[in-house]
């Protein structure tokens, strides 16, 4: 009885999916359903300016947020603090990433890596980001070496996690099958185990860029006078909220971007994953 209307709440779902994907909205091309939120947004943020709902102080027009950015523009700092902040979580992705990757493969592969590094990772996992800060900056000065240890291990979890439970994951009668048509150790890791882990390690990158862009702003806060988070803590100071949304604005912007850049790198080998998801998607709008 319990499977039975387990299975007619399924139906309704599948019918309830089936009939969204039906609505005009949905059959719009994907960059075009993407930004109708952000235009919704911004237009309830105009009339809640516009009305004075909101004091202007604490939210403040859209015309003058980009007024900011063009003063920034103009005067070509705006620039150089995008620059810096891309730098910096550039390295300590690359460097978080190297380091994730390394570890994820070794405790997915070995159970005796697994009792030894697993408990720990897991535990350092919880620490905030900002109880790091004072350590770093003990340790590396407030220079770029604290920001970039800080963002690296902003990086380095979801990676190692995505990475460790992929190889983990992985069915072992593929590997076995492998076995059975004398697959060597390189036709094996290449026809069996990447197609597995791929996924799973782009998920853990882009996570891990995504969080790479949250610890920037704490890694500057450690004395910076440069980057797009110091523009929010000069907003901040100077009582400048258009300076601080217009910052936010920018990570937003840029973080999609980046996070776009590793996706569309990615496809090629995703190829598989893409067709199958085509694949659903068809029979959901058939």
């Amino acid at each position: 009885m319990y499977i039975f209307s387990k299975h007619k709440k399924i139906n309704k779902l599948d019918k309830l999916s089936k009939n969204l994907s039906s609505l005009v909205l949905f059959k719009l091309p994907q960059p075009i359903i993407g930004i109708i939120l952000p235009i919704i947004i911004i237009l309830i943020w105009h009339f809640l300016a516009l009305t004075e709902t909101i004091r202007s102080n604490l939210l403040p027009p859209p015309q003058e947020v980009i007024n900011e950015i063009l003063i920034l523009t103009r005067d070509g700092s705006l620039f150089s603090h995008i620059l810096i902040t891309l730098s910096r979580v550039f390295y300590g992705f690359i460097f978080g990433a190297i380091t994730a990757t390394i570890l994820g493969v070794l405790t997915g592969v070995s159970p005796l890596m697994r009792r030894f590094f697993d408990p720990t990772i897991q535990a350092l996992k919880a620490v905030p980001s900002l109880a790091w800060v004072p350590l770093f900056i003990l340790w590396f000065g407030i220079f770029e070496d604290s920001k970039i240890a800080l963002i690296s291990v902003g990086v380095f979890f979801p990676i190692y996690l995505n990475l460790m439970m992929g190889i983990r994951q992985i069915d072992k009668k593929m590997v076995e099958v492998a076995h059975v048509y004398n697959l060597n150790s390189f036709q094996t890791i290449r026809w069996i185990l990447l197609p597995g882990i791929i996924p799973e390690w782009v998920t853990g990158l882009r996570s891990g860029l995504a969080l790479g862009w949250m610890f920037v702003i704490a890694a500057e806060l450690m004395g910076a006078s440069e980057g797009l988070g110091y523009l929010m803590i000069d907003g901040q100071m100077t009582g400048r909220p258009a300076l601080i949304i217009g910052a936010l604005i920018l990570f937003a912007m840029i973080g999609k971007l980046t996070d776009e850049l590793i996706y569309v790198s990615a496809k090629p080998f995703l190829k598989w994953k893409v067709s199958l998801d085509t694949m659903q998607e068809e029979e959901t709008n058939a």
